[in-house]
């Protein structure tokens, strides 16, 4: 059975759900199997609010820019329907549970928590424990892990959720996959309005050559392993090949 992930990444209007901050940008990006589908879910929102100056000087964001934007409310069936059943990875996962779980709350007691819908996995959390002692925010890892961020100069949700997925393919050991045909693996996933963000290619194999050593490397190789044997005081353990040309 196939595995989905989203990798996902919010703005918001300051740091705590307690002195009322909402949610202002949701970035989503969906893994099968650890591979980018190309689908992707990302919405600007109007948080009703005025937003804090330390929060814009990171994401950018200001209020005048969200004031056509739809609210939580209006979009919230739609991003449930998206993450639902999915394992959800987040940077610092606290924090942006914490503030989607807030938004929910807001809409009243028959929406559920995050962790009703989603399995939610911290890649901060996942960092920390393979790199002890070291700086771990994203931006530590792009540097580490070698992913380009050079487009990062101000936080935004639906970039940082593309740069997460490629870290934390790389974190989890994986080599990361940005090549993924749908119709290859039986699946009609992509959005009817969206594109896919990479193709599949097909990258003929040849016939590797075979080079073999020829009669004065073997007798180099021979010398080798005599000069091994009289250091240790007992012939080499394996034998030297047949000359190809006896």
């Amino acid at each position: 059975m196939s595995r989905r992930q989203v990798v996902l990444d919010t703005e918001t209007t300051g740091l705590e759900t307690s002195d009322g901050h909402r949610i202002i940008e949701i970035g989503c990006v969906e893994l099968l199997d650890r591979r980018l589908t190309g689908r992707h879910y990302h919405r600007y929102l109007n948080p009703e609010r005025d937003i804090d100056e330390g929060a814009r000087a990171v994401h950018g964001i200001s209020l005048e820019d969200l004031a056509d934007k739809p609210r939580f409310a209006e979009v919230a069936e739609e991003f449930i329907e998206f993450i639902a059943g999915a394992d959800l990875v987040i940077h610092n996962a606290a924090f942006d549970v914490g503030f989607i779980d807030h938004e929910l709350a807001l809409l009243g007691s028959e929406h559920r928590r995050v962790a009703d819908l989603c399995t939610v996995i911290d890649s901060l959390a996942l960092a920390r424990h393979k790199h002890p002692g070291q700086k771990n925010s994203l931006d530590a890892l792009c540097s580490r892990y070698g992913v380009d961020n050079s487009e990062r100069t101000l936080h935004g949700a639906l970039l940082d959720a593309e740069i997460l997925a490629d870290v934390y393919l790389l974190l989890t050991g994986g080599q990361t996959s940005l090549l993924f045909d749908p119709a290859a693996e039986g699946s009609s996933a992509l959005p009817a309005d969206g594109e896919a963000h990479a193709t599949a290619l097909t990258v003929p194999r040849g016939v590797l050559p075979v080079v073999r050593a020829d009669a004065a490397e073997l007798q180099r190789h021979a010398a080798v392993l005599e000069s091994i044997g009289q250091d240790r005081g007992a012939p080499a353990c394996w034998p030297v090949a047949p000359d190809p040309g006896s």
